[in-house]
């Protein structure tokens, strides 16, 4: 993140924030589970498999549809070459107007696949040597960042970035808490409307100087 120009950690923040939106519409959607947290359907798999195994089939079937998200993602990001960011956020647009289209169907298993999918394909929009080099889905990693830059500017060392971390968890949870406000409110709506954000972000990618 530290290691971005302002203008890609701005759009780092902007898809964090379209990241805790559809997490946020999935969680309440989906009886507590995660589409794009997958730590803690991990714990839940691991619960359900020690006290009730019946259950792990949900946070099961959610683990794989983001990994096979993660996997899609990576292959298109390798193929779209300097285009990857675009590429890869119209994935992502796909998959949440697919996720939206099966809302207003009544198919919850479209509607979360979407979802799901979506979210892992995420992950592969900020890249460096095919690694991920910011996690847009997951705040574990920043907040470990931000704990330790906030201990440096304690202990009068250098600026060592946290404020962009704080930034990237800060946007995760203003989506999410838009996610929430228009699930409950706009429930058939929401999708759609992050849809149309990624559409939105696809643009600012264009415009973004291509990478190699």
């Amino acid at each position: 993140m530290i290691h971005y120009d302002r203008q890609r950690r701005r759009f780092a923040i902007a898809l964090a924030a379209l990241a805790g939106f559809v997490d946020a519409v999935g969680f309440l959607s989906a009886d507590g589970y995660f589409v794009s947290f997958m730590s803690g359907n991990s714990t839940r798999l691991g619960v359900s498999l020690g006290t009730d195994p019946v259950r792990a089939m949900m946070p099961a079937v959610l683990i794989a549809g983001f990994l096979c998200g993660v996997t899609g993602g990576a292959l298109l990001s390798r193929g779209a070459g300097p285009w990857r960011k675009p590429a890869v956020l119209a994935l992502v647009a796909l998959m949440l107007l697919a996720a939206a289209t099966g809302r207003l169907l009544g198919l919850p298993i479209l509607m979360l696949g979407g979802m799901v999918v979506a979210m892992g394909a995420l992950n592969n929009t900020f890249q460096r040597g095919g690694e991920v080099t910011v996690g847009l889905t997951y705040m574990t990693g920043a907040l470990v960042k931000l704990g330790q830059g906030l201990a440096n500017a304690l202990a009068g060392q250098p600026n060592s970035g946290w404020t962009s971390w704080a930034g990237l968890w800060g946007g995760l949870l203003a989506g999410a808490i838009m996610g929430a406000f228009l699930q409950d409110r706009l429930p058939m709506g929401c999708l759609w409307l992050a849809a149309a954000y990624c559409a939105a972000m696809i643009a600012v990618a264009f415009r973004l100087p291509a990478e190699s």
